[in-house]
């Protein structure tokens, strides 16, 4: 559904731009207010695990949003949880070849995102797990309420996504340790360590989002060669670990040790 709101006198055609929303029932929720687009994980019962339809969906929508005049997206989550991570709940029908393709859509998301020429944002609160804190990872501005939880577990069951991006962040020391031990932190340290800059409420965060609209200074062409040049593309080497790490043998039977472990 397009609505095209009611033009007030002395407002500039980006600030008219059309709203565009979804079905609730949609697995991503899609506003666009002026230069902001909103995007909404919406599967709150799956706390918004990655399921194939909402990987597609966030990559049709951050393909777009490069060319929609928008100058900021936020990216947050319906429910409980900003993202539970990679849906696990269909693996006993998926193969090892299913798993991977997943794993590399995934991957081209987490690129798609880190490189569009937007800032982005992330407000997250709940639990954000593994490929939900690669979606963190990615963004430019990364918020988080005071209790959100961070994991990154993946490499328990062989899988290499993100890992560059984190350890940019944060560091490669804090990055081995966090990683290596699976470990749980959570907002606070994760300030400290550079992974999130802001820890607020989320009845704060449309005023910190308003205020970094309101300070933004480049178009869509100067932001793309600012991230150009603080943001290496490393997307083929990134792409090539998580595609050799996943094509090892074994994919489904490593998840499977690693759920019934966590269990």
């Amino acid at each position: 559904m397009v609505r095209q709101p009611a033009r007030r006198a002395g407002t500039s055609a980006e600030q008219t731009r059309p709203v565009m929303t979804r079905s609730l029932a949609d697995p991503l929720l899609i506003q666009q207010a002026g230069a902001v687009i909103e995007l909404v994980l919406n599967r709150p019962d799956k706390a918004n695990a990655l399921d194939a339809g909402l990987v597609e969906a966030l990559l049709v929508a951050a393909t777009r949003a490069a060319n929609s005049g928008a100058r900021l997206l936020t990216l947050r989550g319906e429910g409980r949880h900003f993202c539970a991570g990679f849906d696990f709940s269909d693996l006993d029908q998926q193969s090892d070849g299913d798993l991977l393709h997943r794993f590399v859509r995934i991957e081209q998301l987490l690129q798609a995102l880190h490189h569009v020429p937007l800032t982005t944002i992330a407000l997250c609160h709940g639990s954000a797990l593994g490929a939900g804190a690669d979606l963190v990872a990615a963004c430019d501005w990364r918020i988080a309420a005071p209790a959100t939880r961070f994991r990154i577990p993946g490499l328990r069951f062989g899988i290499v996504l993100g890992t560059r991006r984190f350890a940019a962040l944060v560091g490669a020391d804090a990055a081995h340790e966090i990683v290596a031990t699976s470990r749980s932190f959570e907002a606070a340290e994760a300030e400290r360590l550079g992974f999130i800059q802001r820890i607020a409420e989320p009845g704060a965060w449309p005023e910190i989002v308003r205020g970094i609209v309101n300070a933004q200074r480049l178009d869509g062409i100067a932001t793309a060669r600012l991230k150009a040049r603080v943001k290496p593309d490393m997307r083929a080497c990134d792409m090539a670990a998580l595609v050799e790490s996943a094509a090892t043998p074994g994919l489904k039977d490593r998840i499977r040790a690693f759920r019934s472990a966590e269990n």
